[in-house]
């Protein structure tokens, strides 16, 4: 499973970014994008306020 991010949800807070143990989000103008060295872990699944990312 990894971490998708659903862009017409993503507000751009970038609050998955600041969690990312990896530095694998990045943001692509005003949404997050999740690149290949994400590792699953799920932290930025919790952290996101409008549920924008999900374990798919």
């Amino acid at each position: 499973m990894s971490a998708k991010v659903n862009p017409d949800v993503c507000t751009g807070c970038e609050a998955c970014v600041e969690s990312c143990p990896v530095e694998a989000i990045k943001m692509a103008g005003e949404k997050a994008e999740i690149g290949d060295e994400c590792i699953d872990c799920g932290v930025c699944v919790s952290e996101c306020p409008v549920e924008a990312i999900k374990m798919e």
